[in-house]
């Protein structure tokens, strides 16, 4: 007889592609959650977990944070979805994100990151009248045609056309160029090679979607003074490093300032929300202010999500909450426990990581770029994460994924993980996973 988890995955597969709407979420054990509260995950046969994968960075605050859902529960006794003209809320959520984000001048609301990349890729085409888009290997900005290519790449792969999905026309894809993070070099070659026809550089700050690049600041320096040279606009993927490592993202942080930025996840604590802005002589091209690029979308600035949006960003910037302290704190005594575990193992390993995110790769020498990353033990790494997830710590079980830190999280949590990680690496080291 089918147990209650059984008949629920039946059901899911029954009437849904897969039982999973979107295809990283199958992961094998755990199959589905009852509920989320904190730093804290139940599954559907009511095992708690600590979660570090905090749905792809999304959660920030920690799960179901009470402030958040009373500032949405608030905003239902008042107002819906009227899809006309504009409310308090959107202009509140407009104002913060230009407080916050030095970039940002006027900006728009979208329901997901995929979908701000998507209005930042259309504008820099509209505003320069140029074909190409230029982005890095391993950097992803979302499934739509334009980026959805060269993400993580096996080396056969790396640096060729590497489409992330069937369905995408060649023309598509090949108007789209790839370079080599914290290589300025191959970006300039790929400037020499389309004069005149680079319509935008789009990069993640921090590559995040492989683990954690850390960037030059030359490098980032050497793009803002090439794409300005050239006639090309500079776009800052800020979907992951918005917010989470500080308020106004990693451009506050390294002080370079882009010409667009997109952001979400973690803007709104795991409501659907993201944006998309920058100086306002660029956003004024839409065609809500009367410019020729069309803005459109149904839920943008739903009230729920607004309310979600404005909320979290007070949390995060209030002095007495000291957000991304107690996140960075935290995440340092992760990388710190790591390192002094697989050293004192003496496990070939690189802890490295920003503010709240934390990755242990499977591997030594200098970090730099993708081709970099080629060097990882790929089966290690995503045993480990599997491994730690099965031992009650949820970490996605994929090579080069990341794990997150959340304002939920607690010095025993760290200790408990470290103290698991201890005894995972030590049962990989005797199946010899690190030969």
């Amino acid at each position: 007889m089918a147990t209650a988890t059984e008949d629920l995955l039946t059901q899911a597969r029954t009437f849904i592609p897969g039982g999973v709407n979107s295809a990283t979420r199958s992961i094998g054990s755990p199959t589905g959650f009852r509920s989320a509260k904190g730093s804290r995950l139940v599954d559907f046969d009511g095992r708690e977990y600590v979660d570090y994968h905090a749905a792809f960075g999304a959660i920030l605050l920690g799960h179901s944070d009470d402030r958040v859902n009373e500032a949405v529960t608030r905003s239902l006794g008042n107002l819906d979805l009227v899809g006309l003209g504009v409310t308090e809320l959107e202009i509140e959520v407009a104002r913060l994100t230009a407080e916050l984000i030095p970039s940002v001048e006027m900006s728009i609301t979208t329901m997901s990151g995929t979908e701000a990349t998507m209005q930042a890729v259309r504008l820099s085409r509209a505003v320069t009248g140029r074909k190409y888009l230029l982005k890095f290997q391993g950097c992803f900005h979302g499934w739509h045609d334009a980026v959805a290519r060269n993400v993580a790449s096996s080396a056969e792969k790396a640096y060729t056309r590497d489409p992330l999905s069937a369905g995408i026309l060649d023309d598509a894809l090949d108007s789209t160029l790839v370079a080599e993070f914290n290589d300025l070099d191959s970006v300039k070659a790929l400037f020499a090679a389309y004069p005149d026809q680079i319509a935008a550089v789009i990069l993640e700050p921090v590559p995040h979607n492989v683990g954690a690049l850390l960037p030059d600041q030359a490098f980032l320096e050497g793009l803002r003074e090439l794409t300005t040279a050239e006639g090309s606009l500079l776009i800052f993927d800020e979907v992951i490093t918005g917010f989470r490592h500080a308020p106004g993202g990693y451009q506050e942080l390294c002080g370079i300032t882009p010409d667009l930025t997109s952001y979400g996840k973690a803007m709104g604590n795991g409501f659907p929300v993201a944006g998309m802005g920058g100086r306002a002589d660029l956003m004024s091209r839409f065609s809500s202010a009367g410019g020729d690029v069309v803005l459109a979308g149904t839920f943008n600035g739903n009230p729920v999500s607004m309310a979600a949006a404005i909320e979290t960003m007070n949390v995060i910037t209030d002095p007495d909450v000291g957000f991304h302290a107690h996140t960075a704190r935290l995440g340092q005594r992760m990388r710190d426990g790591l390192a002094e575990i697989t050293e004192r193992r003496g496990i070939t390993a690189t802890v490295t990581g920003l503010g709240s995110v934390f990755i242990c790769y499977f591997m030594d020498g200098e970090i730099k770029g993708y081709r970099d990353l080629l060097r990882n033990n790929d089966t290690a790494y995503a045993t480990f994460h599997r491994r730690m997830t099965d031992a009650g710590f949820v970490m996605y079980p994929m090579t080069l994924k990341r794990n997150h830190v959340s304002g939920a999280h607690t010095d025993d949590d760290i200790d408990r993980t470290l103290e698991a990680a201890d005894t995972v690496l030590a049962g990989m080291q005797r199946d010899g996973l690190f030969a």
